[in-house]
């Protein structure tokens, strides 16, 4: 069973930035692809941001492209979200989610209960 803690949520003013980590356990981080995902009041969940099992392939969400960058280290079993410039609209729960099938795959079976960040404008 994996299990996917995330921390590093807040409360920070618009511009400023913040750093998500996501700490796996029950199976070697290396073997799983990675995400963020977000959800808003009122709003479905959206993608943010995936990392391949190496790190060597990362994706984003035009909203948030230039100014957050997903990494991993698979020795600390940790994927992280650097935020920065972020705006109020950033505003929501951020997900931590893994898979571990091949990169194109956007099935993910393993979830985080979550971290709010909060901008305030």
């Amino acid at each position: 069973q994996v299990q996917l803690v995330e921390s590093g949520g807040g409360l920070v003013q618009a511009g400023g930035s913040l750093r998500l980590s996501c700490a796996a356990s029950g199976r070697t981080l290396s073997s799983l692809t990675m995400a963020w995902f977000r959800q808003a009041p009122g709003k479905e969940r959206e993608f943010v941001s995936a990392i391949s099992r190496t790190g060597a392939s990362t994706s984003y969400a035009d909203a948030v492209k230039g100014r957050f960058t997903i990494s991993r280290d698979n020795a600390k079993n940790t994927v992280y979200l650097q935020m920065n410039s972020l705006e109020p609209e950033d505003t929501a729960v951020y997900y931590c989610a893994g898979h571990p099938r091949l990169w194109s795959s956007n099935n993910y079976d393993y979830w985080g209960q979550g971290t709010q960040v909060t901008v305030s404008s």
